[in-house]
């Protein structure tokens, strides 16, 4: 269950948690016609900073574009809603969800015709596959539910109607003791975890599998890859076929909600030393020394929820 916060943000001003609701008739619920974004608000040592703030407003909009939707508002508005709603909210760190979805007007398949409806809530959220699985990983399977393929839903695009594949994949793992599911792509290639980037390690070499195989492009992959190159760690996006995962020294995920996660065994076999490996720890240490501002941000990832107050080591 969630824990509701004071105030969510509707297309454009703040209304009570309660009250944030549409008609069951608007065409989301019947067409998945929504787009949204997963964002962390951390609690640094100099307040709370919301990470990649900036990145995750532009993909919403992208995202939006490629469903031929324009949402009524900037990614600059939207990030500026985004500290607001921290603000308002009195958080110090929290999870937010920026959702621009098809309302109430008519039915059918056709959208276009129907408005658009922004909103915008925070929560507090802990680790998505649990804190324990940041150390010890998590116990995931290969997925009998394939990746969206290329030209059915566009991968690249964070739309509700996507996740309805991921929604399989998850069901599917946790039914069979699981805790998450990797997903091949439509030529039998690792594509990504239900809602994770994936990554396996070979002799000190990172392989992520391009975006040409059904993958989101994530905030926090792109945080990997660069974090890996600082670090001196060689990164290759290549095709990655399924068996090569339970031969490799290291598997993880990564993504806003598991940020980057270690996996201990994939359908039943263990990967490497059956826990996390060396390359994820020091990817875990980097990313983390930055997010809680006790290392210098070096790229500008984290915007301050109070201008006021610096982020430690910027």
């Amino acid at each position: 269950m969630l824990t509701p916060t004071e105030k969510i943000w509707h297309n454009g001003r703040f209304i009570a948690w309660d009250d944030a609701r549409i008609h069951v008739l608007s065409h989301v619920v019947s067409y998945g016609t929504s787009v949204f974004e997963g964002i962390r608000c951390y609690d640094t040592a100099s307040g709370p900073a919301v990470f990649r703030l900036q990145d995750h407003m532009r993909r919403m909009i992208d995202s939006a574009k490629v469903y031929r939707t324009e949402i009524p508002f900037p990614a600059e508005a939207l990030s500026e809603a985004a500290l607001e709603l921290v603000r308002v909210n009195k958080m110090r760190s929290c999870y937010i969800r920026p959702i621009a979805l098809r309302g109430y007007a008519e039915m059918g398949v056709y959208s276009l015709r129907n408005p658009i409806e922004v909103f915008m809530a925070c929560w507090e959220w802990g680790k998505y596959l649990g804190e324990e699985a940041l150390a010890a990983g998590v116990d995931v399977c290969v997925s009998s539910w394939t990746r969206i393929a290329p030209n059915t839903l566009p991968a690249m695009a964070k739309a509700g109607a996507n996740y309805m594949n991921s929604q399989l994949m998850k069901m599917e793992a946790v039914t069979n003791g699981y805790a998450e599911a990797i997903a091949l792509d439509a030529a039998g290639y690792v594509s990504e975890g239900s809602g994770e980037n994936i990554y396996a390690v070979r002799d000190g070499k990172i392989f992520t599998p391009p975006l040409g195989a059904s993958v989101l492009p994530g905030i926090t992959r792109d945080t990997v890859i660069r974090l890996a190159q600082d670090l001196g760690i060689p990164l290759v996006e290549a095709l990655i076929p399924r068996e090569m995962l339970y031969i490799a020294d290291e598997v993880f995920f990564s993504g806003t909600a598991a940020e980057i996660t270690p996996i201990r065994s994939i359908d039943r076999i263990v990967i490497g030393k059956g826990r996390r490996g060396p390359v994820a720890e020091r990817l875990q240490r980097e990313f983390f020394a930055i997010i809680e501002g006790k290392k210098e941000d070096r790229y500008g990832w984290l915007t301050r929820a109070y201008a006021s107050q610096p982020v430690a080591g910027s």
